[in-house]
């Protein structure tokens, strides 16, 4: 039975795509470049390094440039719009109202992701944050998953992983947990479900 739910904040629990690729655009327009912001979705729909990696090359930039001023303007836009994805909000109260925890790890600052989650009133259905700031290794490396299983003495079998990526499910796996990959993304890897609505997934946790 799955108990407990791992997140991850950008393009899983929460829908920031949209103001992120908003923010490389603007960024670029403030520098006078101009480009359609659907192509910069496109691009960051991929990957969001390498959307900034291939926008630096196209207009003969330093990457890290335009990384600082992309997250500059990134700051500027208030979490409140930058939704939950629907139907991720009632997942996560079901988990708490049976006695589960739901963890973020991420690769946000804690700040950051707290201001996310007090925003849209999540707050208190979480129990704690991981983040790549704390020093943890970047995906597929386990350890930041092992380190939430052991601090909160989590049974990996009751564990899930809500994925976004190959990295995400590989390194969920490696800590010995069920995986979920949301969304459209593809993988080599194979998740134990695959899910584009969350009303797919509570469906899944209620009838284990």
């Amino acid at each position: 039975m799955i108990r407990h739910l791992i997140w991850e904040t950008d393009g899983v629990l929460f829908d920031t795509r949209p103001a992120i690729t908003y923010a490389i655009s603007q960024s670029l327009n403030e520098m006078g470049y101009v480009i359609p912001l659907n192509l910069v979705d496109d691009l960051a729909r991929k990957s969001l390094d390498d959307c900034v990696d291939t926008l630096a090359i196209r207009f003969k930039l330093d990457p890290a440039i335009l990384r600082q001023r992309s997250a500059e303007r990134y700051r500027q836009i208030p979490p409140q719009r930058q939704p939950p994805f629907p139907g991720a909000s009632e997942v996560c109260a079901w988990i708490a109202a049976q006695g589960g925890l739901n963890l973020m790890v991420t690769a946000r600052k804690v700040d950051s992701t707290r201001a996310l989650l007090a925003a849209h009133g999540l707050d208190s259905l979480f129990a704690d944050i991981y983040s790549a700031e704390q020093g943890y290794p970047c995906k597929p490396d386990p350890a930041i998953l092992l380190a939430a299983l052991r601090k909160h003495a989590l049974s990996s079998a009751e564990t899930m992983m809500i994925c976004r990526g190959e990295s995400d499910i590989q390194a969920g796996q490696a800590a010995g947990m069920a995986t979920c990959l949301f969304g459209a993304a593809r993988a080599a890897s194979q998740p134990v479900l695959r899910v584009k609505d969350y009303r797919e997934l509570l469906a899944y946790l209620q009838n284990w």
